[in-house]
């Protein structure tokens, strides 16, 4: 299981020390929730941010941009660092050519949607994108409840995925904790994105294993 942290959960007074932590500890990418505002109505780090994590992190930095027309931003997100940059269906004007620009970036394109748009816009992008993420919350804020519907979601999407011959990771984002983990692993994610459950939790790096070994 890949286990991404998301930092919107850490402590930004101490953003290094976190950094560090998770560096020593047995995840595989950092997850940069990045919004605008607009798209969401909330509004988290900007690219100074980010590039000052590029700095310190030693993980793949997985970007989640819930931004309107993400595509301006490819270029800035890929100078960043950010090895993943997944962007939303619905707030893509033209999600091929934005696939498109994220891949000729040199990064990997991921495609994300919101609990209640249908599994079925993925129709055709499947062979062209290297990740789907299934937010089990909606998109905005951290430490929502999961929404247990997400498990049926990850099943279909499983059952999508090999039928079109593809390779690609599903990632789930929102309520991850060791419970509604096991329910995702078991339904057929391959990355978690984890927020609270690892930065509030009494040994982070513990937490992260839990969810690894999943």
């Amino acid at each position: 299981m890949i286990v991404s942290p998301s930092l919107l959960s850490a402590d930004f007074a101490h953003l290094a020390d976190d950094i560090e932590m998770l560096n020593a500890s047995e995840a595989q990418w950092i997850h940069l929730d990045i919004m605008d505002g607009v798209f969401v109505p909330n509004i988290s780090f900007g690219f100074p941010v980010i590039k000052s994590i590029q700095g310190l992190a030693r993980k793949v930095l997985d970007a989640h941009l819930m931004i309107v027309d993400p595509i301006k931003y490819v270029d800035r997100v890929r100078d960043c660092g950010a090895q993943v940059m997944t962007v939303h269906y619905e707030a893509c004007e033209d999600i091929n050519a934005t696939i498109n620009a994220i891949k000729q970036a040199g990064m990997k394109a991921g495609v994300s949607i919101k609990p209640a748009t249908p599994l079925d816009v993925l129709d055709g992008l499947l062979n062209d994108i290297d990740l789907v993420l299934i937010m089990s919350v909606n998109p905005g804020f951290g430490g929502q409840k999961f929404m247990p519907e997400s498990i049926e979601r990850v099943l279909a999407l499983k059952s999508m995925i090999k039928d079109a011959g593809a390779d690609v990771i599903i990632e789930v984002d929102g309520g991850v904790n060791e419970t509604t983990g096991a329910q995702l692993a078991q339904a057929g994610a391959d990355a978690l994105v984890a927020g609270s459950y690892v930065f509030a939790a009494p040994s982070p790096e513990q937490a992260i294993i839990t969810l690894k070994n999943l």
